[in-house]
Formats: C-alpha cells, sequence, structure tokens
C-alpha cells in the first residue's frame, strides 16, 4: 500500500485480476483484434478497447463490435478470442511487481484473500494459472460469469466478501480499472487503485482511497 496509508485493518483483501495480479490486457486486445479479422474481416484497433477495460469480455468485444457495425456471434466470438488468447499468454504473462509477495503477507497476517474479475471462467484460470497463484492460491475466486450485473455495479465484490464469509466494510478492494474502483466503493468495500492503466487522479476520483504504482510497498506499519 502506497505509503501514506494508515495501519490496515482488514480481514480480507479482495484482488482484481487484470492490471493488479498480472498485465493481460495487451494480450487479450491482441487476441480480440484478430478475433475480429478472422471471424469478421475487419479491422479493429487496439485503442477502440480501451474505454472497455475492467467490464468483462462481453462488454470488451461488444462495445468495439458496436462502434464497428459488427454483428457478433458472441459465444462463437468469445471462443475464438480465448483460443487465441490462451495459446500467446504461454511464457509471456508474468505475476506484476510485489503481486505474488503481498498475497502472501495478507495470508501471513491471517487475512482472507479472494479473486473477483469480470473475466469469464476460462481466462480467470488461465492467467491464474500461468502467473503462479492458481485458484487454491486463493479463499475465494469470482468471475464475470457468477454475476449478472458487471462492475460497475458492486455484485461482484459482494459475492467474493460473501465467498470469504465477511462484510464489505472490513476487506479491501485492489483495483486498476474506474470501473472496479467505482464497484469496489458501492459495495462498501475500501479501496486501493493501482496505476496500471490510469493514472492516479483518475482512480481518486473513480473512489479509490490510496493508489499505488503496484504492489511492491506491502502493508504500511
Amino acid at each position: 500500500m502506497s505509503n501514506n496509508a494508515p495501519p490496515p485493518t482488514f480481514a480480507g483483501v479482495i484482488f482484481d485480476m487484470d492490471g493488479v495480479l498480472c498485465d493481460s490486457e495487451d494480450f487479450i486486445c491482441e487476441a480480440a483484434v484478430a478475433m475480429f479479422k478472422q471471424n469478421h474481416g475487419v479491422d479493429v484497433h487496439p485503442d477502440d478497447f480501451k474505454p472497455f477495460i475492467g467490464t468483462g469480455e462481453d462488454r470488451y468485444i461488444g462495445g468495439v463490435a458496436e462502434k464497428h457495425g459488427v454483428s457478433l456471434d458472441l459465444k462463437r466470438d468469445k471462443a475464438t478470442t480465448y483460443d487465441i488468447y490462451l495459446k500467446i499468454i504461454v511464457g509471456r504473462l508474468d505475476p506484476l511487481p510485489g503481486a505474488v509477495d503481498f498475497i502472501n503477507d495478507c495470508k501471513a497476517r491471517g487475512m482472507k484473500v479472494a479473486v473477483a474479475t469480470s473475466a469469464d471462467y476460462i481466462k480467470m484460470n488461465g492467467n491464474l494459472t500461468q502467473i503462479g497463484l492458481p485458484a487454491e492460491t486463493f479463499h475465494a475466486c469470482v468471475n464475470g460469469l457468477d454475476v449478472e450485473h458487471k462492475k460497475p455495479a458492486p455484485d461482484i465484490f459482494l459475492k467474493a466478501a460473501a465467498k470469504l464469509g465477511l462484510d464489505p466494510a472490513a476487506c479491501l478492494v485492489v483495483e486498476d480499472a474506474h470501473s472496479g474502483c467505482q464497484a469496489a466503493k458501492a459495495a462498501g468495500a475500501m479501496c486501493l487503485g493501482l496505476t496500471t492503466s490510469f493514472t492516479a487522479e483518475s482512480l481518486r476520483d473513480a473512489g479509490a482511497d490510496w493508489t499505488a504504482a503496484d504492489l511492491t510497498t506491502g502493508f504500511a506499519e
């Protein structure tokens, strides 16, 4: 946590995945660009996806499809995107600085830890396995298929806290996206915003209580 943060009193820490535990945005973007070309013969630009970061793959590719007037076959197109994605991350996707040590620190302090990602199960499982933090590392995992309403709705963090057996107010959410910070605050949790994808100022505007470049600073004593 950033150096100006107070000593933590959290019973649980809920981690977003992309941009927090690993930085897979370039890879899922690469895969989605390839999918649009392969399945629809349409050239899309990586910048097209930026407004939809953190909203889950349905909206991530759906928003770009709307922009380009593409009629998606969502089941097929997501399957193609994930098939490409799972191949290209092998040997290329690493945990972000401090992520592994931070999680181990949380568990050593007796805190429960969870992952709550808008990504579908297949991407969540692929990412966590690739970065050496498989699902069994955590006390709970929630993916985008587990909730009807995605971020900025609070549902995913409410579900994660419930699976941990904790009140959301007793949890810290670690996020990197505006929609995630908004969801954390709507759930009643405190929020640490990582500047992996957006500026510290914009994350604070979205509700982050603290900001940091990454998780290497650990908890302030």
